[in-house]
């Protein structure tokens, strides 16, 4: 399990870098659209018809390769106040019923996700905007990533069984 951890750690880790690079490649297509729609530049279009469409792509992207290691440094929406404001045994109890919800919600996301880019891949949907591409290219990264989100909960879930009673020091970006 130890090793599991460390490779999902690992591999969250990359992610997290995709996500600072789609970033950086982002910032730098909105500023060749603006530069090209203001500036007359020889040689190339007044603007680029489809930085819109591709900064909504990689928006999406770096929201589903940034998720895991969110996760997993605590760096996720939380609002734990109460949890400290309660007996240790109920926040203890209050983490594990977040973190079998968060399971569960990200099994069914998993799946369904799963089915939707399936669905779309067999009925051989596009999406037409500026750019044509398979539908089902945009919906593939959605389970993969729900996916390593529920293996980061059953993670979680064995650092909080492991750890003593109460609520969580760990993945907490503030205390």
């Amino acid at each position: 399990m130890q090793r599991l951890d460390a490779a999902v750690a690992r591999l969250s880790a990359g992610l997290a870098l995709v996500a600072s690079v789609l970033l950086l490649a982002m910032m730098l297509v909105i500023c060749g659209d603006v530069l090209t729609r203001n500036v007359a530049l020889p040689g190339l279009p007044r603007g680029l018809a489809w930085s819109n469409e591709v900064s909504e792509l990689m928006l999406y992207a770096i929201t589903m390769a940034a998720a895991p290691w969110l996760l997993r440094e605590g760096r996720h929406i939380r609002v734990d106040i109460l949890l400290r404001a309660v007996p240790r045994k109920a926040a203890y109890a209050c983490e594990w019923a977040a973190d079998c919800l968060g399971l569960a919600c990200c099994l069914a996301m998993t799946w369904f996700g799963a089915l939707a880019a399936w669905k779309s891949h067999a009925a051989g949907a596009q999406s037409i905007k500026t750019l044509v591409m398979p539908e089902w290219w945009f919906m593939a990264p959605l389970p993969a990533c729900f996916l390593l989100l529920a293996v980061e909960f059953v993670l979680r879930m064995r650092r909080l069984a492991q750890g003593e009673a109460g609520p969580r020091e760990d993945a907490v970006s503030a205390a």
